[in-house]
C-alpha cells in the first residue's frame, strides 16, 4: 500500500468534522435493562457467532459512558457518532441514558451524532412488514423530542444494504433469513423508514439529517463482456439500490416492479431531501460472471447460482479480518458518485472507515488511515464536496458474527477487566487532529 505516513497530511478545510464511531449493541452491554433485539435472539442460537459470545455485556458502555467519553474529549474529536438503541428506548429507562450520554457530550465540547437504527431491530418487529416503517417513524419522533435541543446532526439508518444482504438474505446476520432476492421487501421498508425517519426530523425541527449507506467501487474481473456485466449487476444491487431512491427518487433499471406497495408513493417519502450524505468505506470489490463454485462476500460464503461470482483482490494488503486494503479505491468511488449524481449528491460525509488489526502499537492501523485520509483529500481535491470523516471505531467491540475476533478500535478493550487502553493508533490520531486545529 502506498502511503506517505509519517510526512504531516494534508489541510482539510475549515470546519471539517472530524468524528469516531460506535454502535449500541456492539458495545453498551446492558442487555438485561432492555428488551430483546433481533440480534440477542440470534446470538442465542448455537453457531452463529464465531465465537459462541453475545453482546450481553460487550464493552459494558452503558455503565462506563463517563469513562468513555472522557476518551472521546482526550482524542479531541469534534463529534460522537453513537447509536440509539430502539429495544432500549422501549424499555423503562431508556431515554433517560442518552439524556445523560448526549449531556456529558455536550459537557465535554463533543458534538452528539446519533444513528437511529444501527440493525439491533426489536424483537417483536420485522423488516419484512410494512408496519415496520411506520413504527419506526414513531420511535424517531420519541427520541428526537428527547433530545432534540442538543442534538444538531442526525442519521436516520446504518448500511441497510449489509442488513439486508447479511440479515435477510444470506442469513449470516439478524435475523438470518435466507431469503436471497426474496429479501428485497426488507430493503424497500428500510428505505421508506428512512424517508418517513427524515419527516419525522423535521417536524421536530431537525436541519442536519443524513443516512449512513455503505458503498465501494465494484472492479469486474476481466474486460470480458460476460464479467462486465456481472459486476454491473453487483453494482446495481450494492451501491445504485440503496442510493438512487434517496438521490434519485427512483429505483434503478426496474427494480422497482420488485417492491411491494405502492412504490411511486413510497418513494416520493424515500427521496425527501437530505442536508448530507453518508458513505461507509471499506473495500472495493471484484466481480465475476456467476461460478460453479461458492464464492465470498467480507468473509461470508456466498452460495452457487447467483448472477455473479465475487473474487479475491490480489496484489493488495490485507487486514487481520482478510478484506483489501486499498485507500485509492475511496477516491474512486467519490468521484464515481460526484460524476453519477452532479448536483443531486448533497454534501458527503465519511461516516465509516477504519480496519481490524490486532496489538497496541497497531502501526498497520495508522498506515491505513493516513492514507484513507490522503485518499480523500485527493476526492476533495478533484472537486467533491466532502464535510467529515468519522473512524470506525473508538473501542474494540462486538463484531456481529465474529463476536470478539476482530479489533477495530482505536481503543483496546479488555473484555474480562473492561480495562480501556489507547493503541498507538489513538495516540496518532490525537496529534492529526491537533495539526488540523483541533487538539
Amino acid at each position: 500500500m502506498a502511503t506517505d505516513a509519517g510526512a504531516p497530511l494534508p489541510r482539510f478545510p475549515d470546519g471539517f468534522l472530524w468524528g469516531v464511531s460506535t454502535s449500541a449493541h456492539q458495545i453498551e452491554g446492558a442487555a438485561g435493562e432492555r428488551e430483546p433485539s433481533v440480534w440477542d435472539v440470534f446470538t442465542a442460537e448455537p453457531g452463529r457467532v464465531r465465537d459462541g459470545s453475545t453482546g450481553a455485556v460487550a464493552c459494558d458502555h452503558y455503565h462506563r459512558y463517563r469513562e468513555d467519553v472522557a476518551l472521546l474529549a482526550g482524542l479531541g474529536v469534534h463529534a460522537y457518532r453513537f447509536s440509539v438503541s430502539w429495544p432500549r428506548v422501549n424499555s423503562p429507562g431508556g431515554l433517560d441514558f442518552y439524556d445523560r450520554l448526549v449531556d456529558e457530550l455536550c459537557a465535554a465540547g463533543v458534538r452528539p451524532v446519533p444513528t437511529l437504527f444501527h440493525w439491533d431491530l426489536p424483537a417483536s418487529l420485522d423488516w419484512l412488514e410494512r408496519d415496520t416503517a411506520a413504527r419506526f417513524a414513531d420511535h424517531v419522533s420519541v427520541v428526537a423530542g428527547r433530545l432534540g435541543d442538543r442534538v444538531p446532526k442526525w442519521i436516520t439508518l446504518n448500511e441497510p444494504a449489509e442488513h439486508t444482504l447479511l440479515g435477510h438474505a444470506l442469513g449470516t446476520h439478524a435475523p438470518g433469513r435466507r431469503l436471497l432476492f426474496d429479501a428485497l421487501p426488507a430493503a424497500h421498508h428500510q428505505l421508506l423508514a428512512h424517508g418517513l425517519a427524515v419527516r419525522a426530523l423535521r417536524a421536530a425541527g431537525a436541519a442536519d439529517v443524513g443516512i449512513a449507506n455503505s458503498h465501494g467501487p465494484v472492479w469486474p474481473a476481466s474486460a470480458s463482456p460476460a464479467d462486465v456485466e456481472a459486476a454491473g449487476f453487483y453494482d446495481l444491487l450494492l451501491n445504485r439500490l440503496f442510493a438512487e431512491p434517496l438521490l434519485l427518487g427512483e429505483y434503478p433499471d426496474g427494480l422497482d416492479a420488485l417492491m411491494p406497495g405502492d412504490v411511486a408513493a413510497d418513494l416520493k417519502v424515500i427521496a425527501e431531501p437530505l442536508d448530507w450524505y453518508g458513505v461507509n468505506y471499506y473495500a472495493p470489490t471484484r466481480v465475476g460472471a456467476p461460478g460453479a463454485t461458492a464464492s465470498e462476500y467480507g468473509g461470508v460464503s456466498l452460495p452457487p447460482g447467483l448472477p455473479f461470482s465475487v473474487h479475491e483482490i490480489e496484489g493488495v494488503p490485507k487486514t487481520d479480518f482478510g478484506w483489501p486494503v486499498v485507500p485509492e479505491a475511496l477516491t474512486e468511488l467519490l468521484r464515481t458518485f460526484h460524476e453519477r449524481y452532479g448536483d443531486r449528491l448533497p454534501p458527503v460525509v465519511i461516516t465509516e472507515n477504519g480496519c481490524s488489526y490486532e496489538g497496541l502499537d497497531d502501526q498497520d492501523r495508522i498506515t491505513y488511515l493516513d492514507a484513507h485520509l490522503r485518499a480523500l483529500h485527493d476526492a476533495l481535491t478533484a472537486g467533491v464536496d466532502v464535510r467529515g470523516y468519522f473512524v470506525w471505531s473508538l473501542l474494540d467491540n462486538f463484531e456481529w458474527a465474529e463476536g470478539y475476533a476482530r479489533r477495530f478500535g482505536l481503543v483496546h478493550v479488555d473484555y474480562p477487566t473492561q480495562r480501556r487502553t489507547p493503541k498507538a493508533s489513538y495516540h496518532w490520531f490525537r496529534g492529526v487532529l491537533g495539526a488540523q486545529g483541533r487538539g
